[in-house]
């Protein structure tokens, strides 16, 4: 993939697809929470952990070198 095409899906990711990704976590822990028999507390921290990081390993080669200038682009002398 491109840098561009990567930096394009960056921003979308950021932009669009982590919003959608922090409702459907809030909705978990909302289920989690108004349940009737409550989940021991360590397995609502690791819950909580997991749903924290867990977006971002997958995604990881999305960002990674983003910040960099464009590897392809022609060098200036």
């Amino acid at each position: 993939m491109t840098y561009k095409a990567r930096k394009k899906l960056a921003l979308f990711v950021l932009v669009v697809g982590l919003p959608i990704y922090i409702i459907i976590a809030a909705s978990v822990m909302s289920y989690m929470l108004n349940q009737e028999v409550r989940f021991p507390l360590i397995v609502e921290l690791v819950v909580y952990i997991g749903l924290g990081i867990g977006w971002a390993f997958p995604l990881k080669w999305v960002f990674q070198g983003i910040g960099q200038p464009d590897p392809d682009a022609p060098r200036q002398p």
